[in-house]
C-alpha cells in the first residue's frame, strides 16, 4: 500500500473550505451537491475500500475533491474522478497535479459513461472499485445501473441519504424493504458501514447520510434471470399493499406463485431474496395466466 507521507504534495494542498471560498464556489442544488470537507471523515470512508494499492477507483461527483484526496492519500493505484459540474474541474486539476499521475479526470454525466472502457484505458490489470459520495439526485439510478449492468466492480463503497441506505440493507418484513433491497441483496452482500450526520456536510442536507458497502456475490443472477428479477420486483413492489396473486396477475399471478413455492396471499415486503429468485426463475417458464 502506498501510505500518506507527511509533507507530501497531497497533504500540502490547501484546506477544502479555503479552496471553495477562494474560488467563490457553492453547492448547486440542481446536481444534488453536499460537500464533505472533513478530511478525517473522508479518510475513514476511503479506508473502507482498503487495500487500494492494486485498485482502480471510480469516484462519481468528487466536487472540490475531498474524497479524491483521501483515496490518493490511502494509496489508490489510480483514481478516475467523474464530475459533471465544470466549475470544479480547475480544483480537481490542482489535485491531479499533486497526484503523481494517479488521478484521471472525466467531465461527464456518470449515467452516460462507459466504466469498462475507462477501466481499460486508465487501469488495465487493476482491481476496479467504486467509492463515492453520490449526488443525491442520481444516487439510486446509478446504483441500479451498477448492480444490473455489464460493468461489475469488485466492491462498491457508496454514500447515500440515510433512508436510501437503509432501504438497500433492509431485511424482509422491514418497513424499508423494497425493490432496491432485493436487487442489491440478490447481487451483493450489503451492509451499512457508517453513518454521518447532516451537520458534517456543506451545506447541511435535510437528512443524515450513511455509507453502504456492497460486495458482489459469486452466485449473483445475470442475463435473463436478472432481467426477470427486475420485472418481478417492479410488479410486486409497484403494488406492494396487494397480495402477490393480484400484483403479479399480469405475469402469471397465483399460478406463478405456486410454481415458485411462494404464498400467493403474501405481500411483497414479506418475501425473502430466495423467494424472489424463485419467482424470477418461474417467470422464465410461466404457467397459464389467471383469467
Amino acid at each position: 500500500m502506498r501510505p500518506l507521507v507527511s509533507g507530501s504534495a497531497i497533504d500540502a494542498l490547501p484546506p477544502l473550505g479555503d479552496v471553495l471560498a477562494d474560488n467563490g464556489l457553492m453547492a448547486d442544488k440542481r446536481f444534488g451537491q453536499h460537500f464533505l470537507l472533513d478530511l478525517n471523515l473522508t479518510r475513514k470512508i476511503a479506508r473502507l475500500a482498503s487495500p487500494l494499492h492494486d485498485a482502480l477507483v471510480f469516484e462519481v461527483g468528487p466536487g472540490p475533491g475531498g474524497l479524491t484526496r483521501a483515496l490518493l492519500a490511502e494509496g489508490a493505484a489510480k483514481v478516475v474522478a467523474i464530475e459533471r459540474d465544470p466549475r470544479f474541474m480547475p480544483l480537481l486539476e490542482d489535485v491531479s497535479a499533486a497526484a503523481d499521475g494517479r488521478l484521471a479526470l472525466v467531465q461527464a454525466d456518470a449515467l452516460t459513461v462507459d466504466e469498462a472502457a475507462l477501466a481499460a484505458e486508465h487501469g488495465p490489470g487493476l482491481r476496479p472499485l467504486i467509492v463515492a459520495n453520490l449526488p443525491y439526485n442520481v444516487a439510486t439510478p446509478l446504483l441500479i445501473r451498477w448492480l444490473t449492468g455489464r460493468f461489475r466492480p469488485a466492491a462498491l463503497i457508496l454514500m447515500f441519504q440515510k433512508e436510501v441506505a437503509e432501504r438497500i440493507a433492509a431485511p424482509p418484513g422491514a418497513d424499508a424493504y423494497g425493490r432496491l433491497s432485493v436487487l442489491a441483496q440478490a447481487t451483493s452482500q450489503a451492509r451499512l458501514a457508517m453513518t454521518l450526520p447532516a451537520r458534517a456536510f456543506t451545506p447541511p442536507p435535510k437528512v443524515d447520510s450513511a455509507v453502504v458497502e456492497l460486495l458482489p456475490r459469486a452466485d449473483a443472477p445475470s442475463g435473463a434471470r436478472l432481467a426477470a428479477l427486475e420485472t418481478i420486483t417492479a410488479a410486486a413492489f409497484g403494488q406492494r399493499r396487494k397480495m402477490l396473486r393480484a400484483s403479479l396477475r399480469q405475469l402469471g399471478g397465483e399460478g406463478l406463485c405456486h410454481a415458485a413455492g411462494v404464498d400467493p396471499a403474501a405481500r411483497a415486503e414479506t418475501i425473502d431474496i430466495k423467494g424472489f429468485l424463485r419467482l424470477a426463475d418461474a417467470i422464465q417458464h410461466p404457467p397459464v395466466r389467471d383469467p
